[in-house]
């Protein structure tokens, strides 16, 4: 039994995806947003505590990582582009921590504001079996530290003047709203205008609280549970309808909705909607999705694939991440994102013969 047109289509696109992938293409993209450092301590937890009803953990290792933007600098420099990072750490050892892992993978670090008296967000998930399973690692507790205090005004001008000076050559911006306050509304409004003026693509992660900064923007990225909450906010319940309306309201061209195992929607303005199915037949972890589907998509942006494409490259890269081993600190590379697809159009025509 041969492959259907819509199959064999899809097939070609995919191969048509890796050898674009293969050619090397740079480019500069300009990313804004909130920086932080994640960390990971991994153990057992064999027993309850004696005196409350809480596990104990014994601890077997720890590893630490950038997170939020930072994390998608790192994706972007993995993939072969030069990711101009503009976010704020404080003069502490995290922050330290921040720039020195940056820099030892060369993304470019002269945006970050170091911020005096200033305290660099940690998250830190403590993540657990127990010893006598193989699998099975859950998380158990996430511990935050962070600055109460919002980002001094000037800072944060000078953010966003830096980040205005570098669009001239860059192939999309990205705003990756944490809710850690690089992304405030006079910022966000200057470098969409500006951006808007020069042909400039942007791509964001807003929070949900934060869509009023995203008028105008490009490309919005949901997760699945984010475009619920906003489908009942609406009072929709349709998935259609629900996405026409926001985009409709906000000015969107297009919104990518996060699904897990139920793989990529993309929904446009001016063009038909277009799904890729998840291929995985068993989904491990999450952490690092959203930061994922960033990069896949501002590569798709900079090669100028159609929508479909970056439907099928965003769902590969969800999935390089959906079935990664539980390290939690994985990050999207070139090679694996350029595997996945392969393996995807090898499967399906394999899965046809």
């Amino acid at each position: 039994m041969g492959m259907t047109d819509t199959e064999l289509e899809q097939h070609d696109k995919l191969n048509s995806i890796v050898e674009t992938l293969n050619n090397d293409k740079t480019g500069n993209i300009v990313l804004i947003g909130d920086i932080m450092l994640d960390c990971y301590i991994h153990g057992y937890a064999n027993n309850l505590n004696s005196r409350a009803p809480v596990p104990v953990l014994r601890e077997t290792h720890r590893e630490e990582d950038v997170g939020a933007a930072a994390h998608v600098a790192r994706g972007l420099q993995s993939m072969g582009y030069s990711g101009k990072i503009f976010g704020a750490v404080g003069d502490d050892k995290s922050g330290e921590k921040v720039i020195q892992y940056l820099e030892d993978e060369n993304v470019e670090t002269s945006g970050i504001a170091i911020i005096e008296g200033r305290i660099t967000t940690v998250k830190t998930r403590m993540l657990a079996s127990r010893e006598s399973l193989v699998q099975g690692e859950q998380l158990l507790l996430r511990w935050d530290v962070e600055e109460d205090e919002p980002i001094p005004e000037n800072a944060l001008e000078a953010i966003y003047d830096r980040a205005i000076k570098n669009l001239s050559d860059a192939a999309c911006v990205i705003l990756s709203d944490y809710g850690q306050g690089v992304i405030y509304d006079s910022g966000a409004d200057r470098i969409t205008k500006h951006a808007k003026e020069q042909g400039i693509p942007i791509i964001a992660d807003p929070k949900l609280t934060g869509l009023h900064r995203t008028h105008d923007v490009d490309w919005i990225i949901f997760q699945s549970r984010g475009f619920e909450l906003m489908k009942r906010r609406i009072g929709e319940v349709d998935d259609s309808t629900a996405a026409k309306s926001l985009i409709d309201s906000y000015g969107w061209q297009h919104l990518v909705v996060l699904a897990g195992g139920n793989g990529v929607t993309i929904y446009s303005k001016n063009e038909n909607t277009v799904h890729a199915q998840c291929t995985l037949p068993q989904l491990r972890q999450v952490i690092g999705l959203i930061d994922a589907a960033v990069v896949a998509i501002a590569v798709s942006i900079s090669n100028g694939f159609s929508v479909s494409d970056t439907a099928l490259l965003t769902n590969a890269a969800c999935e390089c991440i959906l079935g990664a081993e539980a390290t939690d600190s994985f990050s999207l590379s070139k090679s694996m994102l350029i595997n996945r697809v392969g393996e995807i159009a090898w499967n399906l025509q394999v899965s046809k013969r």
